[in-house]
């Protein structure tokens, strides 16, 4: 088991990615097409942070995945070689919030599962994720 990402929820998403990029040396990684937006990876060395894009109603629920409250940790994550074997292991204590689910159209073999640990936190275990190859065009506007 290896640390992964904090999930972060954004009210302004682009002013978020500027502030961790400027302050905190973070380039984007990765940015995943959904429905509302995109979902944007940043890096710094090992740490990543994860940004989703929400609207500005407190106490949004969130789709298994954690909550969806502006300004709030969304969930913590880690990267394993096998979620099904992480889930078999945990047997009766994996509470799982939603998944597993495969990204294969955007990274093969990226496969992950959201589970609650035992104080509600939503925790994402993942397999396969990797950067996106930089795009020298995008290189000299971050």
């Amino acid at each position: 088991m290896r640390w992964s990402h904090i999930g972060l929820n954004c009210r302004d998403q682009k002013l978020t990615e500027e502030f961790y990029t400027r302050w905190f040396g973070f380039t984007r990684a990765r940015a995943v097409p959904i429905p509302d937006g995109e979902i944007v990876f940043l890096r710094s060395g090992d740490a990543y942070l994860e940004l989703f894009p929400v609207g500005a109603e407190e106490g949004t629920p969130g789709q298994g995945d954690g909550p969806a409250t502006p300004g709030a940790v969304r969930h913590l994550a880690f990267q394993t070689d096998d979620v099904d074997a992480f889930l078999a292991g945990l047997g009766d204590e994996a509470e799982v919030t939603l998944g597993p689910l495969s990204f294969d159209d955007f990274i093969c073999g990226w496969r992950t599962v959201w589970i609650r640990d035992p104080d509600g936190a939503i925790v994402e275990i993942s397999q396969g994720y990797t950067d996106q190859e930089a795009d020298p065009a995008q290189a000299s506007v971050r």
